[in-house]
């Protein structure tokens, strides 16, 4: 279970060179791999709605990173869910290597990891809700899997809900489309230990976010605990209900940093000798010298070089290593983002179409995303004034110039628009990926 579980890591890691964390956030949130032979392996997509999609959109990108991984060509079946839930734990494939002895503690996340261990040994009561947040890729849904696995084996009668932010506003979409929301409340309100992963995904969801308010508390007042993860703190969600916030900011926060070298490079040795490889240290530090960013990276790295050892007999060099990993090392080429890129990507935040983005249309929200364009533009392409003005129907430069200066204020003044800004140009830059 444990090598399966860590291909199909190393392969989303991969495939995070192409697409946006968002499209894999979406459509492979819950796919794993179950199986694998020398011909190829099979992902087990449990909607078959998503796994139409997968196969029509994004099996080549699948099998493009599976074929890098493992530097040849193999199949990629996919087929439906099978029987992977544990009675008792609603919602999750429960990945058996995610437990607290096999979590690597360091300087970055020593805190973080006290945290869950105390909520899951019941030390105390008082951190209610548990809110941990950090980048992607530093561990903390193994965190929230690790509390899940010691709270399960502590108390085995306990109904235990685990789900993940966007599959929680997915199922009430569908709850309320079949007229179930009675069932959906039920499974939600009636947990005994409540385990959300991205739970910044349900920011500006109106529905959802109200929903995930009542949810809440009834947990609360039934003196159930709570735990969430985010890519973010509560204070840096400019989407997400006030009342939302002072909730998640009720218990404790911690928060996971990037793992300094000492504690990459223990991740490293660690995940060697699970996977039978013996890597000597020079090879582990020149690997935690040039990768830096995130767990994930480094156990990807990890699974490619046993890859390179079992399939091509690749010794284990600095030199070899550094052969083996340099698509992982090679730093992205400069990007440039096209005016188009930019307004598909705010309409999409702002939920218009792109037309009505670069029309005459004047409601508030359409108008509010026209000016944002145009200055994501401004301060991301070499256009001139005259140039903006062009796309969007022919606005004059001193208009263009007006709505560039509004937002530069509101920049400046208002720390939630100002967070706004920010993602959007996140997401106009991930379209390299």
């Amino acid at each position: 279970m444990d090598s399966l579980e860590d291909i199909w890591k190393s392969v989303l890691e991969l495939m995070g060179q192409e697409l946006t964390e968002v499209a894999i956030n979406t459509w492979f949130s819950e796919c794993r791999v179950v199986a694998m032979d020398e011909t190829g392996l099979t992902l087990m997509v449990p909607s078959e709605f998503k796994r139409g999609v997968i196969a029509s959109r994004f099996l080549n990108t699948v099998k493009g990173a599976v074929k890098q991984l493992f530097s040849g060509d193999m199949e990629v079946r996919l087929v439906g869910e099978r029987d992977v839930k544990e009675p008792g734990v609603i919602g999750s494939s429960d990945p058996e290597q995610y437990t607290f002895d096999k979590f690597v503690v360091g300087p970055s996340n020593k805190f973080a990891h006290a945290a869950c261990l105390a909520v899951a040994q019941e030390q105390t009561r008082e951190y209610n809700p548990l809110f941990i947040y950090g980048e992607s890729g530093l561990g903390k849904t193994h965190l929230l899997y690790a509390i899940l696995h010691e709270v399960s084996k502590r108390h085995p009668e306990y109904k235990i809900v685990f789900v993940r932010g966007g599959d929680f506003m997915n199922e009430l979409i569908t709850a309320i489309q079949t007229g179930k929301n009675v069932e959906f409340r039920e499974k939600y309100r009636s947990a005994d230990l409540f385990l959300i992963d991205d739970i910044q995904t349900v920011a500006g969801k109106t529905s959802t976010q109200d929903e995930m308010f009542h949810t809440f508390n009834t947990l609360y007042e039934s003196r159930k605990q709570m735990v969430f993860t985010s890519d973010r703190p509560p204070s840096e969600m400019p989407l997400l209900a006030d009342r939302l916030r002072t909730r998640f900011e009720s218990g404790l926060l911690a928060d996971i940093q990037p793992p300094d070298f000492e504690t990459r490079a223990a991740i490293i040795k660690n995940k060697s000798m699970k996977v039978g490889l013996s890597l000597p240290n020079d090879v582990v530090n020149y690997i935690a010298e040039n990768m830096t960013s995130n767990v994930r990276q480094l156990e990807g790295a990890v699974l490619k070089i046993r890859a390179q050892r079992d399939l091509m007999n690749a010794q284990m060099t600095v030199a070899e290593v550094s052969r083996i990993l340099k698509d992982m090392f090679r730093e992205k080429s400069p990007y440039v983002p096209t005016p188009d890129d930019i307004i598909q990507e705010t309409a999409k935040y702002f939920s218009i179409s792109p037309e009505d983005l670069k029309g005459q249309r004047r409601t508030k929200n359409t108008a509010m995303a026209r000016q944002i364009a145009m200055y994501e533009i401004r301060i991301l392409t070499n256009l001139s004034l005259k140039d903006i003005g062009d796309i969007f129907e022919g606005r004059d430069h001193t208009t263009v110039l007006s709505s560039i200066q509004k937002i530069e204020k509101n920049v400046r003044n208002d720390q939630e628009f100002s967070q706004m800004i920010r993602d959007i140009t996140a997401n106009i830059n991930s379209r390299q990926q």
